[in-house]
């Protein structure tokens, strides 16, 4: 990280980032070690959470426009959440926490079931090289993660630039039980809740179009 990095996350971490006991791994999360979103926000609200924030333009701006919502940002890199931190600080957004883990573990053992009110995955790594299309995050499995910590009627948003991972996406929660479209047609209009971000503006560059989808939560019988 840079020096200017390094001091936000010395300075800035205590009030930012969740610390969350470890499993094996520096990213990992250890099962059991559910927090309590009242205690961390100090508040009942929504709950927004973002899977592969980056260095956080989209949920900083979020954030600022929203300040009566809860946001949590899960990212591995921590130069990006110690950029971050910069700017919500900046901006003055005290209703966003950070969590440096592996999405899926935050997921399954960090956040309790049905707490989120709205899950985002915009632009996640496309992994596009076939031999590594398998690490893809929105795949077989994810779909009954992502059920599992959305309350009933909540919304699961994502967005990528890469055609066959959009397909992929649009395949595995169309097969899931637990989840309805809420778009018609072939895909979703753009989320306007989106910051319009350069890596964005850059796909859009090179040619490459962005495609949306939302699914809804179904209620548990």
């Amino acid at each position: 990280m840079s020096e200017a990095q390094d001091r936000a996350w010395i300075e800035l971490a205590p009030q930012y980032v969740i610390e969350a006991p470890r499993d094996l791994a520096a990213t990992s999360i250890l099962p059991g070690s559910s927090i309590d979103p009242v205690a961390v926000w100090g508040r009942e609200a929504p709950l927004v959470v973002e899977i592969g924030s980056g260095q956080g333009h989209a949920i900083v701006h979020a954030a600022t426009s929203h300040p009566d919502t809860d946001f949590l940002a899960i990212e591995v890199f921590r130069a990006g959440l110690a950029r971050t931190m910069l700017d919500a600080d900046r901006a003055g957004a005290r209703n966003l926490r950070l969590v440096e883990a592996n999405a899926p573990e935050v997921l399954q053992h960090l956040l309790p079931p049905a707490s989120v009110d709205e899950l985002w995955v915009f632009f996640p790594d496309p992994w596009h090289k076939k031999k590594h299309t398998k690490r893809r995050l929105v795949a077989d499995g994810f779909a009954a993660i992502a059920a599992g910590v959305l309350k009933d009627g909540g919304v699961l948003r994502l967005a990528t630039d890469w055609e066959d991972y959009a397909l992929q996406m649009r395949v595995v929660l169309g097969a899931a039980p637990e989840f309805a479209p809420a778009f018609e047609g072939e895909w979703a209009p753009r989320f306007e809740g989106r910051v319009l971000t350069a890596f964005e503006r850059k796909g859009a560059r090179v040619g490459r179009d962005i495609r949306d989808l939302s699914y809804r939560r179904v209620a548990r019988s």
